[in-house]
């Protein structure tokens, strides 16, 4: 057994990767796997982006959006498991009116890089969401 005492600072999404404001916490570093804790005010959103082997996000608490491209938008709550297909080009953020946080999970490919990021989900885009609140 290894205990890993948490020496790493909260820190803030870039603005590269998100829309809005959003906050990360390490959760596993054991590459090539890696996890995180991703904390998503209302309305933040991540770019579009792949990975290589695709990507599991499990949400912890609020609720959330997903969608993969082509396809509609998913609403997400608490105990809600998603898989991305590995190189499947997907968006994932909170409600407009609710906070989300999801543990995201992913191997990194031999050049030891889990994601690439794509352009910014639209406003229009992100807007398109079904009601949360019905």
């Amino acid at each position: 057994m290894k205990v890993t005492r948490n020496g790493i600072d909260t820190f803030r999404g870039p603005g590269d990767w998100f829309t809005g404001t959003v906050f990360i916490d390490a959760v596993a570093d054991a590459p090539p796997l890696g996890a995180i804790a991703v904390h998503f005010a209302p309305g933040a959103r991540t770019a579009w982006h792949t990975h290589p082997h695709g990507q599991t996000i499990w949400v912890t608490e609020g609720i959330g959006l997903c969608q993969r491209e082509g396809g509609s938008i998913e609403i997400i709550h608490p105990g809600d498991r998603v898989f991305f297909e590995p190189n499947e080009n997907h968006w994932h953020g909170a409600a407009p009116n609710r906070m989300m946080t999801h543990i995201a999970i992913a191997l990194a490919d031999d050049s030891g890089s889990p994601v690439t990021w794509g352009r910014h989900v639209s406003d229009e885009e992100y807007g398109e969401a079904p009601d949360v609140t019905a």
